[in-house]
């Protein structure tokens, strides 16, 4: 097998270490296929059979597909997220040490596994905002080179290092920049040189750590791969590819791909903000279609949410609900939770089966042990703001927050095809009781 699949997917994440360069790679995807893009502070000239996409903040990104036969139409909608458990340098960014090094002054971003991101390569990505004129423009900025490290404590000066530790971010994370001490004019000049501005020019920037080791496939059989930040480019990738080439005529198919997950999703480009329920809002005045009309396209909608899964550890298989546990190349796993952290249940569940078995695509069930409380998603977020029948669903992977993560390459192919299927079907609600897939 030559996982081409998998190398087109590790090729976008290695292309795309921070969430805004994920969405400006989304971008060159959907207007490579025919999207054109919108933006929010304009009208919105849509019409049937069109494709669009609308990015805000730089960091999400809502693209749509209309169909041509819409008197009773409905959305299919794909939700994942470009954000992923980091570093971020503050303002006032150096620090000097001794007067023998300087670090950078970072914070942690989400929930990362600290451990791993100590003694390998990482390097400075993000946006930059540089003034031009009477204008201030927003760019881009990738060091592409090893240019930081988070130097390990050795063993001999602590002798307690394999007896567990906890870390302290503002002492033991901090990277190292460069021997002797940087000055503020001198950091600011290593951005401009790679900006290729002034750097009396940038105002201000949003600059992250991301880890420098390159993706790969791996194991005995070449089953498995590993990358940083497959939780969760790994959905958005897949849900993308699975938008692209899947389509229904009666339906809005829309691909929306969040930032500010890892964090609670409370920002205006946020699950948890009036961003889908805006983009749907104005799809559906812009076809002409009344209130009542979006009402009930909203009843018979359906929403996936696709964040990746925990799988089954081979070192602490004990984590794991006796019966349902996930294992990588097994499918797509359904998540739910009685206390509804996960948005599945039965109706959504019975139906997104559906559409996996016409994909020919396995699906298996994860609940968290009883005595364990688990991570929640973005598809309970976006229900305060757009309610419809929504599943949580991902791929299983090892070590979650980890800054270089393992999943299962076969995987990546059973979810593209479930979402072309998903995108290509039109789910109705008959009555309160029955539901049809329909081609």
């Amino acid at each position: 097998m030559n996982h081409q699949s998998v190398k087109d997917m590790l090729s976008f994440i290695h292309k795309s270490p921070t969430c805004f360069h994920a969405v400006d790679n989304i971008k060159s995807i959907l207007s490579e296929n025919g999207f054109v893009q919108l933006h929010e502070e304009e009208n919105w000239p849509i019409e049937e059979n069109g494709k669009y996409f609308v990015i805000r903040n730089q960091s999400s990104v809502i693209a749509f597909h209309i169909g041509r036969e819409l008197s009773d139409y409905s959305f299919q909608i794909v939700a994942s997220h470009s954000d992923s458990p980091c570093f971020k340098v503050k303002e006032n960014a150096l620090l000097e040490v001794k007067n023998v090094y300087t670090q950078l002054n970072t914070e942690g971003y989400g929930g990362m596994l600290c451990s791993t991101w100590f003694d390998r390569p990482l390097s400075l990505a993000g946006r930059a905002l540089v003034k031009e004129g009477q204008r201030i423009v927003s760019k881009l900025i990738h060091f592409d080179r090893d240019l930081l490290m988070i130097p390990n404590l050795a063993i001999h000066m602590n002798r307690k290092a394999n007896d567990g530790l906890s870390y302290n971010k503002q002492i033991d994370m901090l990277p190292l920049l460069c021997s002797g001490v940087m000055s503020e004019a001198d950091y600011l000049q290593l951005l401009a040189d790679e900006l290729q501005v002034s750097k009396e020019n940038i105002c201000a920037t949003d600059l992250f750590l991301y880890n420098r080791v390159e993706p790969c496939i791996w194991g005995v059989n070449e089953e498995f791969l590993a990358a940083p930040r497959l939780d969760d480019l790994e959905c958005a990738y897949t849900s993308l590819q699975g938008f692209i080439s899947g389509h229904h005529r009666s339906t809005v198919q829309v691909y929306a791909c969040f930032d500010n997950e890892e964090v609670g999703s409370l920002t205006k480009q946020g699950a948890d903000s009036t961003f889908l329920s805006s983009v749907l809002q104005r799809i559906n005045n812009g076809l002409g279609k009344n209130n009542e009309q979006y009402y009930r396209a909203l009843a018979n909608s359906f929403m996936v949410s696709a964040d990746n899964a925990h799988a089954l550890s081979p070192n602490h298989p004990e984590k794991c609900d006796a019966r349902n546990f996930a294992l990588m190349n097994e499918g797509i796993v359904i998540k739910s939770n009685a206390a509804q952290h996960y948005t599945s249940d039965a109706v959504s569940i019975a139906l997104f089966k559906e559409i996996c078995a016409s994909a020919g695509v396995k699906t298996q069930t994860f609940l968290n042990r009883s005595d364990e409380v688990g991570g929640g998603t973005l598809g309970n977020l976006s229900q305060a703001h757009v309610s419809l029948n929504t599943i949580d669903i991902g791929l299983a992977q090892l070590a979650m927050h980890s800054a270089y993560e393992t999943a299962g390459v076969y995987d990546v192919e059973y979810m593209i095809r479930a979402m072309k299927e998903f995108y290509s079907s039109c789910i109705k609600q008959i009555n309160s009781t029955e539901y049809e897939v329909m081609k």
